[in-house]
């Protein structure tokens, strides 16, 4: 019941090149940065990335990208990340953009054990109908394109046919969680952590504070422990470090 692992690195061991990855966070908030690090340190490469965006140059999971360790990238917003960009128009990264609603619900899917669902959004564009670009070639033209999805009525309303997503491995941040796996997120670190732990088959959590078993109010609990199978205690200085994204002050 205990899922204390001393360091991310033996969290991490198990790794391997090819991996798929579920990975929380939204914009840079949340975002499992230690853990990313870690992995990075490891030198595993061919990543198969499942995640809302994919960080920002210099920062989450812009570190693997740059270091050309991500093979391929499901999510639903680009951002500002210059070198995702270019690694996607020059035919270096395959990527499967999907509406962000869809792809929070493509996780709890899978993670629930529902293969798939029919959803009205994306019906009547390239969502549905095929011709996304998911793989540029060199020389600019499209060498992969998503494929036509089934589109059905119901009660006269038209609904695109999308499939549970699951990973081999989940890495998330929370701010607080036990020995057993509970975890709690804070406000929008929650969005989509609890969603990317439920797609993984083994889910990795790094937490801010860590607790015994018994201090969580059930009721405060968001994702309840039988999601998570590893679980990283931060160091103060690691669960203080975190950035933003854009500093907006005002005179």
């Amino acid at each position: 019941m205990d899922k204390v692992v001393a360091t991310a690195q033996e969290a991490l061991a198990d790794v391997a090149d090819g991996a798929s990855l579920a990975v929380g966070g939204f914009g840079l908030s949340g975002v499992p940065d230690v853990l990313i690090q870690a992995l990075y340190a490891t030198g595993t490469t061919g990543l198969r990335v499942v995640s809302n965006n994919c960080g920002v140059d210099g920062a989450g999971l812009g570190i693997l990208l740059a270091a050309g360790r991500i093979s391929r990238v499901t999510g639903s917003y680009v951002g500002d990340n210059k070198e995702f960009a270019r690694q996607y128009l020059s035919g270096e990264l395959l990527v499967e953009l999907t509406p962000q609603g869809t792809l929070a619900e493509r996780l709890r899917a899978g993670g629930c054990g529902v293969p798939a669902f029919f959803t009205p959004a994306g019906v009547g564009t390239q969502v549905a109908d095929g011709g996304l670009p998911w793989l540029y070639a060199p020389d600019g033209t499209v060498a992969v394109s998503s494929p036509p999805k089934e589109v059905r009525e119901f009660d006269g309303r038209s609904y695109v046919l999308e499939h549970g997503i699951t990973t081999d491995f989940a890495l998330v941040r929370a701010a607080v969680g036990d020995r057993h796996g509970n975890l709690v997120f804070h406000r929008a670190a929650r969005n989509f952590n609890p969603l990317a732990a439920m797609a993984g088959r083994i889910t990795i959590a790094e937490v801010e504070q860590l607790v015994e078993p018994g201090v969580l109010d059930p009721d405060e609990i968001h994702l309840p422990g039988i999601f998570v199978q590893r679980v990283v205690e931060l160091t103060a200085e690691q669960a203080a470090d975190k950035r933003i994204e854009k500093r907006t002050v005002r005179r």
